[in-house]
């Protein structure tokens, strides 16, 4: 089993940046996909990041791509979002995935195929 604790949201204007981190117990970290993801009031969860478990492969929604980075550090179990340009409509609850295989190199939205972290607030004020 694994457990996902993220941080880093809050409020924050728009332009300004914020690293979101997620860091994972249980065994394997360094053999799953891992992932963020979001989910804005009234609407469905979304794909915004995946990274493979060696960080050889990276995927990023349409919406942020230029704008935030994902990155993992197996080491200390962890992976990051780093967001930067932020707007209003990136506002949304942030959710850390991770793959319940291992040798995964992404994560799919797929429901019974991740774990889910609790999920971190991110607000963008026009």
């Amino acid at each position: 089993q694994v457990q996902l604790v993220e941080s880093g949201g809050g409020f924050v204007q728009a332009g300004d940046s914020l690293r979101l981190a997620c860091v994972a117990s249980g065994s394997g970290f360094d053999l799953r996909a891992m992932g963020w993801f979001r989910q804005a009031p009234g609407k469905e969860r979304e794909l915004v990041a995946t990274i493979s478990y060696n960080s050889d492969k990276v995927k990023y929604a349409d919406a942020v791509k230029g704008r935030f980075t994902i990155s993992r550090d197996n080491a200390k179990n962890a992976v990051y979002l780093q967001m930067t340009s932020l707007q209003p409509e990136d506002t949304a609850v942030y959710f850390c995935a991770s793959h319940i295989l291992q040798y995964t190199y992404t994560v799919p939205i797929t429901p019974g195929a991740q774990y889910w972290g609790q999920g971190t607030q991110v607000t963008v004020s026009s």
